[in-house]
């Protein structure tokens, strides 16, 4: 593991992960340290084996940023994943972290949505002009919807939510997520944890969706940047690069919120998760200096 000293300014991210208390943020967390190689077993919280257990800390004694902050590498980036609690109770904590935050990932259950509580974070992060992408978990249980919640975030957080993977299945047929940037659909590996995954072309009765959300995408790029909507009106084809960027500019400008979704418990999902906290949040060199 490298020390920061190592890894230029521009390729570290200092991120939380903010989420109400049924959303699945330990178990995310968890998944985030197994895929980025800093754990090697899987811990599970039913188990009682999470490396990071925050609900305990909160317990004990709410939470202080050092012992709360976990060290990740990622595609060449160093990931400095700060805790910010998700309980009610503990809101002076959740206001300290945010100050010590570049970008943060919004936690959503895919069956419970926008919560009490994730408004009242959401709140928070916006009066200390946090950058932010989300991530709907929990995409194996019933009732699960994840465009339901897609637009929750836009309606109830008033937020300007932008699918960038869309769900390949759901509740027991959830099997993957279709990559809006890249038209590929990505399959888990169930016997390596997820740790294995493969690409393919979009399946037949997914095609006519996902090509409806890449749409979508490709007009919200087009929106935000005078270079794109030329390319876009003219009926050329945007490049993932030039998407990725203008989605990068935007989410930096808390002008969009890029939406990602999977199962933590189930392995799926997270290493896309992990590249969007790459491409889209800032590193510290991408924002004024805190007053």
């Amino acid at each position: 593991m490298g020390s920061s000293r190592q890894v230029p300014i521009e390729k570290v991210r200092n991120i939380g992960i903010m989420a109400h208390i049924d959303a699945g943020k330990t178990t995310v967390s968890e998944r985030m340290l197994f895929y980025s190689g800093k754990t090697h077993k899987v811990g599970e919280v039913h188990e009682g084996s999470a490396q990071l257990d925050w609900m305990e800390q909160e317990r004990q004694r709410g939470i202080t940023i050092t012992s709360a902050a976990t060290t990740i590498s990622w595609q060449g980036h160093q990931i400095n994943l700060i805790d910010t609690p998700g309980h009610v109770d503990f809101t002076a904590e959740v206001e300290r972290s945010l100050r010590v935050l570049d970008g943060a990932i919004a936690l959503f259950c895919a069956v419970g949505g926008v919560e009490p509580q994730s408004e009242k974070v959401w709140l928070q992060s916006e009066r200390y002009s946090v950058p932010k992408i989300a991530f709907v978990n929990k995409m194996d249980r019933i009732g699960a919807d994840f465009f339901a919640v897609v637009n929750e975030i836009q309606s109830e957080l008033g937020a300007n939510a932008v699918p960038v993977v869309i769900p390949l299945g759901a509740e027991d047929r959830f099997r993957g997520v279709v990559d809006l940037v890249t038209m590929r659909a990505v399959y888990y590996d169930d016997e390596s944890l997820g740790t294995v995954h493969h690409e393919e072309e979009i399946p037949d009765e997914m095609r006519e969706e996902a090509l409806r959300w890449r749409e979508n995408l490709v007009e919200k790029c087009a929106e935000l940047e005078d270079a794109l909507l030329h390319k876009f009106l003219e009926g050329e084809e945007l490049r993932p690069a030039e998407i990725r960027s203008a989605l990068r500019r935007a989410t930096i400008a808390r002008r969009v919120v890029p939406v990602f979704c999977g199962s933590a418990f189930r392995n799926k999902g997270i290493q896309r998760l992990l590249d969007g906290v790459i491409h889209y949040l800032p590193s510290p060199a991408d924002l004024p200096p805190v007053i």
